[in-house]
């Protein structure tokens, strides 16, 4: 039993001794996880006095403490902290080749390696980030409008901290629940989120979770071959690579060769992550309302069932030179601090994320990709082998949609008498067919990035959370280098990103959704020729009529001067200059890229029109 475990186990029991007066903070956030520490580094980068309290030693959740550190999508969307965090590794390991070590990712890092990094990027915060490790939180009241949060540290003393705004970024949303949220938990019926593959009735199942190992090899010689585990059963993982034991081959199934299984998820640094899906050791139970003690239990559970397979690799497999890593995680057995979590509890949100709003963002009841804060391109993975009846599920595994972005409401909740707690990790406001895409590391850490924006904004205009606008919220975004549209044409850095950004936020020109193999994409289609048809302005300026058909730059800007558009009637050519756009003739095609800049210099659309949560204009 590692000492972290002996520690929240004894702190369960252990009388506390009580302090003072409770600490005054901006925002306090519960869970460093990978979305809790961006939330921290984002609010504490705009000014406001943030604390994370994280149970475990190590900041970063499940890219570091669970050791998932292959990173899922959002290979061409690396933007804000996660896009920094990458940068961060690149220059760890000398390139982003580099990273390409494992053939599951294009990110594949050591997890200790992405512990520092993360240490590294909250202390450089100026001293606006406190970081609190091995904090437990005991209590979390409302009280006169702030926070108060009780909570004990790795020496059993007890602290309390009152915060003007409150984040869960807990692994399983349990903040929420203390704060008397409502929540779903398991999969929706199809009645109630209108997906049609969810299930016809609803029940309480939820992804698998993993205990992930980090496996090293000692060298041909050597023999690390760890004591059989209680209850080790060979049958259970016959097919998770080719072995005389297999069977699924006879059945016209894929069966991985052992080398090709060992390699999924190797690291720069030569260690082996040994998170396999095919008949592996994904392991289910659902947890999220257990007690600490069950959830304890279960995990040890998890944990030994993680040993079998590693037992498995060793002796079935014939990889006895592969033995637990020890120089990866400071834990007594070498293991993670917790298991990888793929679901949590969901709150009811302002917005409620579903797989069709996100298949069809365009053509959904409500445009939530006005107010999206995130973006992700990953497919939606969902993990149900270990479930007893998983062949009753609904066949969920890489259905496709389009990359997708996640709308502003999905992280506050929705109720009325909950003010100014904002929800972060996984917990947030979706369906959960949808949870099998928003729940990759990217996405959770722009999640989190957008709930630590959202609380400074509270903090530093002096608003509740509810008076934050979405607009407002996508400006610090984009600020701060983030997506709010899955837009490939433009890298980040691109002058005219913005203003791409913006223009496709409104719904004024629209993009296009792909599947290119496994590839998720959206394109504004920049380079394409601008038509009358594409833009879509009824709802802003509905006195505005425009015949199909190609638009010429010339058009194009009479057409913006009479709506009001603040474009001169001399020097046009030195005005389009000045916004960074070449080429000017007033005879040829427009582009969909200029009209974009165009659009935004002389309406600022963006910044005039307010959206609701819903993405409907207020007017």
């Amino acid at each position: 039993m590692n000492r972290f475990v002996r520690s929240s186990l004894l702190l369960a029991v252990l009388a506390c001794i009580s302090c003072s007066k409770p600490e005054l903070v901006d925002v306090l956030i519960i869970g460093g996880g990978a979305g809790g520490t961006s939330a921290g580094i984002q609010s504490a980068r705009m000014g406001a006095g943030t604390v994370i309290l994280e149970e475990t030693p190590w900041i970063g959740g499940m890219l570091t403490a669970a050791g998932v550190s292959c990173v899922d999508g959002n290979y061409q969307l690396q933007s804000g902290i996660f896009g920094e965090f990458v940068d961060s590794l690149v220059v760890e390991y000398g390139s982003p080749e580099a990273l390409q070590s494992g053939w599951v990712s294009y990110v594949n890092f050591d997890p200790h390696i992405g512990q520092r990094i993360f240490t590294d990027m909250t202390e450089a915060c100026g001293g606006l980030l406190d970081v609190r490790r091995e904090a437990v939180v005991t209590d979390v009241k409302a009280e006169d409008g702030d926070w108060l949060v009780s909570w004990r540290d790795s020496l059993c003393k007890r602290h309390s901290i009152k915060a003007d705004v409150l984040i869960d970024a807990t692994e399983l949303g349990d903040i929420a629940k203390a704060c008397g949220v409502d929540y779903r938990i398991g999969m929706e019926a199809s009645s109630e989120t209108g997906e049609s593959i969810a299930p016809v009735e609803a029940n309480d199942v939820i992804q698998d979770l993993t205990f992930v190992a980090f496996l090293k090899d000692y060298g041909p010689d050597a023999d690390m071959t760890i004591d059989e585990p209680e209850g080790y059963d060979p049958s259970i993982f016959a097919n998770s690579a080719l072995n005389p034991m297999s069977t699924v081959a006879e059945t016209g199934q894929t069966i991985w060769a052992p080398e090709m299984m060992i390699t999924y998820g190797k690291t720069p640094q030569g260690r082996y992550m040994i998170n396999w899906p095919i008949y592996g050791n994904d392991y289910y139970v659902n947890s999220v309302d257990m007690s600490r003690e069950e959830r304890q239990e279960a995990y040890e559970k998890a944990k030994n069932f993680t040993r079998c397979f590693v037992y498995f690799i060793q002796t079935q497999l014939g990889m006895k030179n592969f033995g637990i890593a020890d120089d990866v995680f400071p834990t007594e057995d070498g293991m993670p601090f917790i298991p990888y979590h793929r679901e949590s509890r969901r709150i009811m949100g302002e917005a409620f994320f579903t797989m069709d709003a996100a298949a069809e963002p365009f053509a959904f009841d409500k445009p939530y990709y006005r107010t999206g804060i995130a973006v992700g391109d990953y497919a939606v993975d969902h993990h149900h082998f270990r479930h007893p009846d998983w062949k009753s599920l609904p066949d969920l595994e890489f259905y496709p949609i389009p990359s997708f972005n996640v709308p502003m409401g999905v992280i506050i909740p929705k109720q009325n008498d909950v003010e100014d707690l904002i929800i972060a990790e996984k917990s947030v406001s979706v369906s959960n067919l949808i949870n099998g895409a928003t729940r990759l590391q990217p996405v959770v850490m722009q999640l989190g990035q957008a709930a630590g924006a959202l609380a400074a904004l509270s903090v530093t205009e002096n608003k509740p959370v509810k008076g934050i606008g979405v607009r407002q919220l996508q400006e610090a975004l984009l600020e701060a280098g983030c997506y709010i549209m899955p837009y490939l044409d433009l890298p980040k850095d691109d002058i005219h990103f913005k203003a791409l950004q913006r223009i496709g936020a409104t719904g004024i020109l629209r993009g296009e959704g792909r599947n290119v193999g496994w590839a998720n994409q959206t394109w504004f289609r920049a380079g394409d020729p601008l038509r009358g048809e594409d833009i879509f302005v009824s709802d802003i300026y509905g006195g505005i009529r425009i015949e199909p058909g190609e638009i010429s730059v010339g058009r194009m800007l009479e057409l913006v001067r009479s709506a009001g558009g603040a474009v001169p009637y001399s020097a046009e050519e030195e005005w389009w200059n000045k916004l960074g756009l070449e080429d000017f003739d007033r005879e040829r095609t427009a582009l969909r890229l200029e009209a974009a800049v165009v659009i935004d210099a002389a309406f600022d659309p963006f910044g005039v029109f307010e959206v609701d949560y819903n993405g409907n204009f207020i007017l």
